[in-house]
C-alpha cells in the first residue's frame, strides 16, 4: 500500500512536472518547425529563447503586466529572428554558422542588459488552478496548469492544418522542398524565408518568457539549460510535423521533469544524473533518426541539414 502511494505522489509529480518544463520546449520547437518548413534552420534559437526571457521579465516588472512581457518576448524574438533571415539571404552565407553567431549574440546581449533584472521581482504569468476540487495538495500542484500550454498545443493542430491546407501553408512548404520551382511560379522566395524566421522567432520569444515568468521564473543567466538546441532535435525528430512536435514537447517535458519529481519524493541519490535525461534523449533521438546517406522522411529537400545529394 506505501508503495501504490509513493507511486502514485510520483507520477503527480511529473504529470506537474511535464506541464511545466515542455511548454519551454513546445514553442520553440514548433517556430523551428515553421523556420525549417520554409528550407532554412536556425540555430540561434537558443540565444532566441534566453533574449525572450530577459525582454519578457523586464516589461513584466516595468508595466506589471506578464502578458505584457510575453508579447514583448515575442517581438524579441521577431526582431532576432530578422536579423537571422536578413544575415542568411546574402550570397554565400551559411545557416548554421549565422545561427551559431546569433544565439552568442542573443544570450551575450541578454546577460549584458539583463544584469540590473537579477534583484527585482516582475509579475509572473498566472495559472488555472484545474485541481481545485481536491484537498490533496499535490493534485493540486499537479494540475496547476499556465495558459501558455493549452494555447500552444492548439496552435501546433492550427499549424498541421495551415501547412496542408491552406495557401500560404503549402507555398511556404514547396519554398522549403523546391525553391526553384517556387521561383518559377512567382513566389519569392528569400521574403518568405524571411517571414517563416521571424514568425519563428516569435514562438522561440515566447518560450523563454514562460521560463522567466512562471517556470522556473525570474531572470538569471543559467535559465534556459540548451533547450533552444534541443528543440533543432525534436523538430527532426518529429519529422516536421506541427503536431508531432507537441507530443516529442511532452516527452522532452518528462525527460526534464524526472529529477525534479524523484527529488521531490525524497529520492536523492543519482539526482544530478536524471537532470541530465533530456541531454541523454536528445543525444538517443539523433542517433536514432540519422541514416547515413539518406534524406531523413518528411525532411524540406532545401534544409541544407538533412540534404546529402
Amino acid at each position: 500500500m506505501h508503495d501504490g502511494v509513493a507511486l502514485g505522489s510520483l507520477l503527480l509529480a511529473l504529470l506537474g512536472g511535464i506541464m511545466r518544463v515542455s511548454t519551454p520546449f513546445l514553442f520553440v520547437s514548433l517556430g523551428e518547425c515553421i523556420t525549417e518548413i520554409s528550407g532554412r534552420i536556425n540555430l540561434g534559437l537558443e540565444g532566441t529563447l534566453v533574449f525572450g526571457a530577459m525582454s519578457g521579465y523586464g516589461v513584466s516588472w516595468l508595466t506589471g503586466s506578464p502578458w505584457l512581457g510575453v508579447l514583448a518576448a515575442g517581438v524579441s524574438g521577431m526582431l532576432l529572428g530578422l536579423i537571422h533571415g536578413l544575415l542568411c539571404s546574402l550570397p554565400k552565407v551559411n545557416d548554421i554558422a549565422v545561427g551559431i553567431a546569433m544565439m552568442l549574440f542573443g544570450t551575450g546581449i541578454s546577460f549584458f542588459i539583463g544584469k540590473p533584472l537579477i534583484q527585482p521581482e516582475a509579475a509572473m504569468l498566472p495559472s488555472w488552478h484545474l485541481g481545485s476540487w481536491s484537498h490533496d495538495p499535490q493534485v493540486r500542484d499537479a494540475l496547476r496548469v499556465n495558459a501558455l500550454l493549452p494555447l500552444g498545443l492548439g496552435l501546433a493542430a492550427l499549424l498541421r492544418l495551415a501547412f496542408k491546407r491552406t495557401r500560404l501553408g503549402l507555398v511556404l512548404r514547396l519554398v522549403g522542398d523546391n525553391a526553384a520551382a517556387a521561383r518559377a511560379l512567382g513566389y519569392h522566395v528569400v521574403r518568405l524565408r524571411i517571414l517563416a524566421t521571424v514568425a519563428g522567432g516569435f514562438l522561440a520569444g515566447i518560450g523563454g518568457a514562460f521560463l522567466s515568468l512562471y517556470y522556473p521564473g525570474g531572470w538569471n543567466e543559467g535559465l534556459s539549460s540548451g533547450q533552444g538546441l534541443m528543440a533543432v532535435a525534436l523538430v527532426i525528430f518529429a519529422r516536421w510535423d506541427p503536431v508531432r512536435c507537441a507530443l516529442a514537447a511532452l516527452l522532452f517535458g518528462a525527460a526534464g521533469a524526472l529529477g525534479p519529481a524523484l527529488q521531490s519524493q525524497g529520492l536523492t541519490q543519482g539526482y544530478y544524473l536524471f537532470n541530465a535525461a533530456p541531454y541523454v534523449l536528445t543525444l538517443i533521438l539523433m542517433t536514432l533518426s540519422w541514416r547515413p546517406g539518406q534524406t531523413l522522411a518528411g525532411s524540406p529537400g532545401e534544409l541544407s541539414l538533412t540534404n546529402r545529394s
